[in-house]
């Protein structure tokens, strides 16, 4: 994988960041809006805190020693990391942690918490004009995620402003934004070397290295469960 620029990397970590504590933020949130003990709202929030931090650094650890870069392993690491990805954003939205989600928080934070995707989709496509990315990752090529993160925003003021339709608003930028995610998805598991799609020369290897492996294992994890969490609350409202 060639070098990434400075810019590149450290922008990378500063969003992974604002978005694990954006997490972390919105767990305390939704305790307020249960109305629950403040102390249990503090050890939810407190727990969240510890776990994420343990959770990205098995990532980087896992990146970092080398293991999920080997794709002659069998089974491919690569491949059980995003197995694993899947499975722990189900696990999360339909646990009592996403209930409390559900339970706790308006329905337009739980859409304006997928703005960070606009971002991460210019990050994406740096990586990509820097060679650290196979172009067909980005929004140059045909990863059309970076709509979700553009539309979250407005999405989320007409949602907060009581907008007649209100569900049916919800409801169609959540599958709008789940199938472009599933898109993206699709196109980064068939650009590994295990199936190279897009030829050889455009191998989607860069999430197995530090920092870009916070890419699956945070941001992945965050935009499944968000969206899955809407569709939780849209079913109980």
């Amino acid at each position: 994988m060639p070098s990434a620029s400075a810019f590149l990397t450290s922008s990378f970590v500063n969003l992974t960041m604002v978005v694990a504590l954006g997490i972390v933020w919105n767990v305390y949130l939704g305790g307020r809006g249960r109305h629950e003990p403040r102390a249990l709202t503090w050890q939810w929030t407190f727990a969240t805190a510890i776990g994420l931090s343990l959770w990205m650094a098995i990532a980087w650890y896992g990146a970092r020693s080398g293991v999920l870069a080997d794709f002659d392993r069998r089974p491919p690491p690569m491949l059980l990391m995003f197995v694993l990805v899947v499975t722990l954003s189900f696990a999360l939205a339909f646990s009592r942690f996403g209930g409390r989600f559900v339970e706790g928080l308006p329905m337009w934070i739980l859409v304006l918490g997928q703005v960070f995707r606009f971002p991460l989709e210019l990050l994406m496509h740096r990586a990509a004009d820097e060679g650290v990315m196979p172009a067909q990752m980005s929004y140059s090529g045909w990863n059309f995620d970076i709509v979700t993160g553009i539309t979250a925003l407005p999405v989320a003021w007409l949602l907060a402003r009581g907008v007649r339709y209100a569900r049916a608003l919800a409801l169609g930028w959540n599958v709008l934004g789940s199938l472009l995610l599933a898109n993206i998805l699709a196109i980064a598991m068939v650009s590994t070397p295990l199936v190279a799609a897009f030829g050889p020369d455009r191998l989607n290897t860069w999430v197995a290295h530090p920092p870009f492996v916070w890419l699956p294992t945070v941001m992945v994890v965050c935009a499944l469960t968000g969206h899955l969490v809407i569709y939780r609350k849209l079913r109980r409202r």
